[in-house]
């Protein structure tokens, strides 16, 4: 949550949330607004974003971590405990299956950087459709067990043809919906009906330099 990520930023800087509100000329009560979960999408992110020295990416969607918090991940945990992830490939992923199946010898293993469950795999973007925050050979760690909600990031399969597909998670009076990030993509959002499953949450992504 952008929240947490708030607050990890301002805490590392070493600022209070008074500090931080005069810097980006807001009210100490926005930020605790923003750091509680009151306040999902504040218009004031990229001043914030430049105030903590973080992207405006990562702030909100938590896409791109700073370093200082990439050096706190691998301090923090031995590289055996992170997890090894498995790279497939869409196909695969659109007849999903448990990832017990899924031989190792036939795929890239990949460490995750943060806490996952033994299903989580690793699938590379393909497309423009999650431009401009995702962009294409990105790297999504996927994990099946992950609890979705409203604004989560997912890869979702469309059973009549076992394909999956990756975009945003919109839930609106019951009702649940894939949304594209690209604001020139065609269909601005696609109604998720009985023909379409959650395959699993993108609880990390990693972009190759």
């Amino acid at each position: 949550m952008i929240g947490k990520r708030l607050k990890q930023a301002r805490e590392h800087l070493g600022l209070t949330q008074e500090e931080l509100a005069e810097l980006v000329s807001i009210s100490q009560t926005a930020i605790y607004k923003i750091e509680d979960g009151i306040t999902q999408q504040p218009r004031s992110t990229k001043k914030l974003a430049k105030a903590l020295s973080v992207s405006p990416e990562w702030l909100q969607y938590g896409i791109n971590p700073p370093f200082w918090l990439e050096s706190a991940i691998d301090q923090s945990a031995p590289y055996r405990e992170k997890g090894l992830c498995p790279l497939i490939s869409w196909v695969q992923a659109g007849s999903w299956q448990p990832i017990f199946e899924v031989d190792a010898n036939d795929a890239d293993l990949i460490p995750c950087p943060v806490k996952c469950s033994d299903q989580t795999f690793v699938l590379r973007v393909q497309g423009i459709s999650m431009e401009p925050v995702f962009h294409e050979g990105d790297l999504l760690f996927v994990d099946p067990e992950a609890h979705c909600h409203s604004g989560s990031f997912i890869v979702a399969r469309l059973d009549e043809s076992n394909e999956a597909t990756f975009k945003q998670l919109i839930i609106e009076d019951g009702h649940h919906f894939l949304k594209p990030l690209n604001p020139d993509w065609p269909d601005k959002i696609i109604p998720m009906k009985g023909t379409c499953s959650i395959v699993g949450k993108v609880i990390f992504t990693g972009r190759a330099l």
